[in-house]
């Protein structure tokens, strides 16, 4: 199975895992939720029984017995009449309910509004017969209730995000001792292949002295490979340091390079190189061919035998910017696909590694300060890719 596609999956099962615990975690709340709001619908009921009987009995004893049944049920409550007018209430803020202005007791109106707002919002009024008139039960729910609807939100908010800086702390620092490995490596692999470029270099010398081949085209031809091959070398000991981009004609480069790439691949396939000739951009010409190389390979590879393949080179004005537009009539690629082949790992190939294109990414964004990105493909039509580079325009060297 593709490396990226295998990562992927785990993400959705671990995705999938986290959303089944959130989601048991909120039904068993809301389980005891109703539990207790049941409880306190029965509270509210006999409260409001009592508060009846309190007002039809006479009995001392009577009385006494239903004060104490209905202190031991306390909601907050609000008894009103049929015009809403407020009769009695219970276990409410007594700061706002029951206070002095010069000896006489007075409440806030306002409170006792928004008291019955919500009330009436949360809960259907219980209605008893008080003194031969109908009147109507209001309450709430508890702090307790109110505290036990909200918690399991506030628990996976707070969970969440821990989960979320804990991944970001380790991803990152997973990243971080990945770039140092990769880093180690290419230069090191740089280190390893200057030896023997240097004495291919120096082979080659001797054998144009030695049988007077100095213009012989199969000579010349290898000797472009060796050259190609301490570029590969400079690549790589580039990785992990900052390039120095300079000012460059985009559509020269991109020429050289398809002069050099088209005589390594099949006859079959054709190449063509269009678009504005004059427009310069800030490159560094190692690393910005072997974008192109990497982005030729891949359109190689989806023609699989005949074809074509063509660079345009377009000038955007308005944003001071240079399109390079790569297009073959290979393959395609899914639309669904579009982002993830840029991803480390991915590959349709059996035996490919699936970094060329995500250290083409790296390099146009990260080191030339550009974009990269499927800009169009269609099953079995083709693709194209652009690459957006900064125009130097207004560039001007720095001088030591």
């Amino acid at each position: 199975m593709n490396p990226y596609e295998n990562k992927k999956r785990w993400k959705y099962l671990l995705l999938t895992f986290a959303v089944i615990i959130a989601a048991s975690s909120l039904w068993y709340t809301n389980f005891l939720v109703e539990g207790i709001s049941k409880s306190e619908r029965t509270k509210a009921e006999i409260w409001s029984e009592t508060l009846k009987k309190m007002f039809e009995t006479d009995n001392d004893e009577m009385m006494d017995y239903l004060f104490t049944v209905n202190d031991s049920l306390v909601v907050p409550a609000i008894v009103t009449d049929d015009k809403d007018s407020i009769v009695t209430y219970t276990a409410l803020d007594s700061t706002k309910t029951n206070y002095k202005i010069e000896t006489e007791k007075k409440y806030d109106p306002r409170y006792f509004n928004r008291q019955l707002i919500i009330m009436k919002s949360q809960h259907e009024p219980i209605e008893i017969q008080m003194s031969g008139q109908k009147k109507y039960v209001y309450y709430k729910d508890s702090d307790l209730l109110s505290q036990l609807r909200v918690f399991p939100y506030i628990q996976l908010s707070v969970i969440a995000l821990f989960l979320l800086i804990a991944y970001t702390t380790f991803n990152s620092s997973r990243r971080v001792e990945q770039n140092q490995v990769w880093v180690g490596l290419a230069k090191e692999t740089a280190h390893q292949l200057g030896t023997p470029i240097s004495a291919l270099m120096a082979w080659l010398e001797l054998f144009k002295d030695k049988f007077n081949a100095e213009n012989d085209p199969l000579v010349l031809q290898m000797e472009n490979d060796v050259k190609r091959l301490e570029i590969v070398a400079d690549r790589f000991s580039k990785i992990g340091s900052l390039p120095i981009l300079t000012s460059h004609l985009v559509y020269k480069t991109v020429s050289d390079f398809v002069d050099y790439f088209s005589v390594r691949v099949s006859d079959h396939i054709t190449f063509e190189v269009t678009g504005d000739t004059q427009q310069e951009a800030l490159l560094n010409i190692p690393l910005f061919d072997w974008v192109v190389e990497n982005i030729l390979k891949n359109a190689v590879n989806a023609i699989d035998g005949r074809g074509k393949i063509s660079v345009n080179i377009i000038e955007n004005l308005v944003k001071e910017q240079i399109f390079v537009d790569i297009t073959d009539n290979g393959k395609g690629i899914p639309k669904s696909k579009f982002d993830a082949i840029f991803q480390p790992g991915f590959t349709t190939r059996k035996r490919g590694w699936g970094l060329g294109l995500s250290l083409t990414k790296r390099i146009i964004e990260n080191y030339h300060r550009g974009q990269i990105f499927v800009k169009e493909s269609e099953i079995g039509k083709g693709t194209t890719f652009r690459i957006i580079l900064k125009s130097s325009l207004n560039y001007v060297p720095t001088t030591k």
